[in-house]
């Protein structure tokens, strides 16, 4: 199976920046539709980002104009660049397939994004 980790999470002020980068361990970031997901306790993980064939990017409405999704094919990185933070935005974020294929790609560990003052 597909081992997916996720890092660049932290504790933010409001109104800051982070960037999450996922690495994989077989070369499907660059191939295949990825996207960015993330939870919150009591909450079903949800799809704030992802990117398709030809660059094709979506984002969640909740993110949109804040947070960027790119594929760094020469480090062989998913990243989120997330801008403009609010406390809404605190949770685990995971990379995974979009649409998700468990059975190939399991969740990683997430990073962990705080937007606290």
């Amino acid at each position: 199976q597909v081992q997916l980790v996720e890092s660049g999470g932290g504790l933010v002020q409001p109104g800051g920046s982070l960037r999450l980068s996922c690495t994989a361990s077989e070369n499907i970031l660059s191939i295949l539709s990825m996207g960015w997901y993330r939870q919150t306790p009591g909450k079903e993980r949800e799809l704030v980002a992802s990117i398709h064939d030809n660059d094709l990017r979506k984002y969640s409405d909740s993110v949109k104009g804040r947070f960027t999704i790119s594929r760094d094919n020469a480090k062989k990185t998913l990243n989120l660049q997330m801008n403009i933070l609010k406390p809404e935005d605190t949770a685990v974020y995971y990379c995974n397939l979009v649409p998700l294929q468990l059975g190939y790609a399991g969740w990683g560990q997430g990073t962990q994004v705080t937007v606290s003052s």
